[in-house]
């Protein structure tokens, strides 16, 4: 296994010009300001402040940009990671979020050093699609408090959170209420309006940074009465290591584990995504690298999780970027409005933020997935709603491990299903096929497949015939693709179940692995080349003439006779 450290930025520099320079920076700016409510709504949706949303987006999409291994990948918080988030800052509070970020950004530093990119692929698209829309779900359920102006703390358990909200409905705010409903339908028309001839100019601003400006310059024009974000910091925050407390350290893993999994999922389907949109092709390895330290540069600086976004990812692709450089620049940009731009957000209201976050969850949530379940196999639907229900009533990490496992027993149940075992028609012989009491003389099988642990009990079943055992048994493996530990178990009890009744096993047409993990484990050895055959018809011709040929044993019975 040898390990590459090699960023694509390496890869666009070696013909960069100051054209693809000039569509880089530009794009740089788009994504920048589409970024910038994007990482204050996630911020506030996920219970942390706005300020550390923002430098998530700078820290974390700076580095995703300059050490990724994809070209065009976009780096910073994401509507995904809400419902861990919250949970932990519920549960541990924000400092232990930070711990807990940095633990996953090893994980992911860890994965990509040890090349496991590739793995990550291996996740059935059913789960990922079930957890997609579970998390769709668990991130509109957080931003129903914020959208209806309810002063409460959510749990962060999924019925623990209907209850509290189904106990404080009588204490909707009428005015946030207003706010968040005019932006939610702001911004589910935005697209509409903006194909309009007296509101075209609304195509040159991303929406959510078009009812962000709108909302608060009416809001603050009106005086309405609603919650606003507060202050955020003129000024780069000092660089400091979050406080570490071992108490809660073993409680931290599991959540570390979910946020470095869905980072590394979301990050290498954005990337993927994105290779089909530049036709390149990104290094997976190298994209977690990248993941891992940004996860583990953000929090030093008061940020949080972050991955590769989708949405902003696309749209540096529309706007013209087509290296990193378009990447460093949106975090420059991002830098650039914290610094000079700050003392204008503290007029942000937060039901503004919320109702973006809620069409985000909305175009989140596949529906036309649901709709297409009765074209796919039961397993398909099995596994896709149980993640689904996990993923809402349990939490992320819960619905991917019972994912995984639901995924793996069913393909473990169709692969076996896969492998047959079917008996050889043997043609008539000069040899006599049946001894007096019946009982067959040859008998020839032909296995199908893969013979592994899910499937190796199909040999048992060769031996218990009605006539009973054959004198020989010839197993042929001509269609024998693998062969794995408890295959070979279940080939050496057949073995020595014939042996203990002066049977005899021949095996034909054995090749590549099969043949090696005989060879390498002495099975061969202890079976004896004699019986060992190119393929079925040698075997055959091999068992007739040890049958037509009396053993010393019964030509010492027909002497006495």
């Amino acid at each position: 296994m040898k390990f590459a450290f090699h960023p694509k930025i390496l890869d666009c520099l070696t013909d960069y010009n100051r054209t693809q320079f000039g569509k880089d920076v530009a794009s740089g700016v788009t994504v920048g300001v589409l970024a910038l409510p994007l990482a204050m709504a996630f911020a506030v949706a996920s219970g942390a402040s706005p300020v550390a949303g923002i430098w998530t987006g700078i820290i974390a999409g700076f580095i995703t940009s300059l050490f990724g291994g994809s070209r065009v990948q976009i780096g910073g918080p994401t509507g995904a990671f809400i419902p861990i988030i919250y949970g932990i800052v519920v549960l541990y509070g924000f400092g232990n979020l930070l711990i807990a970020t940095m633990l996953a950004g090893v994980f992911l530093l860890a994965m990509g050093v040890f090349r496991m990119g590739q793995l990550i692929r291996f996740i059935p698209i059913s789960v990922v699609i079930g957890f997609t829309n579970g998390i769709a779900v668990v991130i509109f359920m957080t931003q129903i408090k914020d959208f209806l102006g309810l002063d409460i703390t959510l749990p962060s358990g999924f019925f623990g959170q209907i209850n509290a909200l189904a106990h404080s409905l009588r204490l909707i705010d009428p005015p946030t209420l207003a706010v968040s409903s005019a932006a939610f339908l702001f911004l589910v028309f935005y697209n509409r309006m903006a194909q309009t001839r007296i509101l075209g100019f609304l195509r040159r601003a991303p929406g959510p940074l078009a009812v962000l400006v709108v909302g608060t310059c009416l809001t603050t024009l009106f005086d309405a009465p609603v919650k606003t974000i507060g202050e955020i910091p003129r000024e780069i925050p000092p660089l400091t290591l979050p406080p570490l407390s071992l108490d809660t350290l073993s409680h931290l893993i599991s959540p570390a584990i979910a946020i470095a999994l869905l980072g590394a999922i979301e990050s290498l389907l954005s990337a993927r995504v994105a290779d089909a949109s530049i036709e390149d092709t990104h290094d997976p390895n190298q994209e977690l690298i990248a993941q891992g330290l940004a996860n583990l540069a953000a929090p030093l600086f008061g940020g949080f999780a972050a991955t590769g976004a989708i949405a902003r990812t696309a749209t540096n692709i529309r706007s013209g970027g087509r290296t990193p450089i378009a990447g460093m620049a949106h975090a420059l940009v991002l830098l650039a409005i914290v610094l000079i731009f700050a003392p204008l957000a503290r007029h942000i209201p937060l039901a503004i933020l919320s109702a973006i976050v809620v069409v985000v969850s909305l175009n989140m949530f596949d529906v036309n997935a649901f709709k297409r379940l009765r074209h796919f196999s039961n397993n398909y639907r099995v596994i896709l709603l149980s993640t689904f229900v996990m993923t809402v009533v349990f939490g992320l990490t819960v619905a991917i491990e019972l994912g995984m496992v639901l995924s793996c027993l069913l393909f473990i149940y169709h692969i076996s299903e896969l492998t047959r075992i079917e008996s050889v028609p043997l043609a008539n012989t000069s040899t006599t096929r049946y001894t007096a009491s019946g009982r067959p003389r040859i008998a020839a099988w032909r296995i199908y497949g893969s013979l592994f642990f899910g499937a190796a009990n199909k040999l048992e079943p060769l031996l218990e015939t009605p006539s009973g055992e054959p004198e020989i048994l010839i197993l042929d493996a001509q269609t024998l693709i693998q062969l794995d530990s408890t295959g070979l178990d279940a080939l050496e009890n057949l073995h020595g179940k014939l042996e203990r009744n002066n049977a005899a096993l021949l095996l034909s047409g054995l090749h590549g692995q099969p043949a090696a993990m005989l060879e390498r484990t002495g099975f061969i050895e202890r079976l004896g080349a004699k019986n060992l055959f190119p393929n079925i018809i040698a075997a055959l011709r091999a068992a007739e003439k040890r049958l037509a040929t009396p053993t010393p044993e019964a030509a010492q019975e027909t002497a006495e006779n």
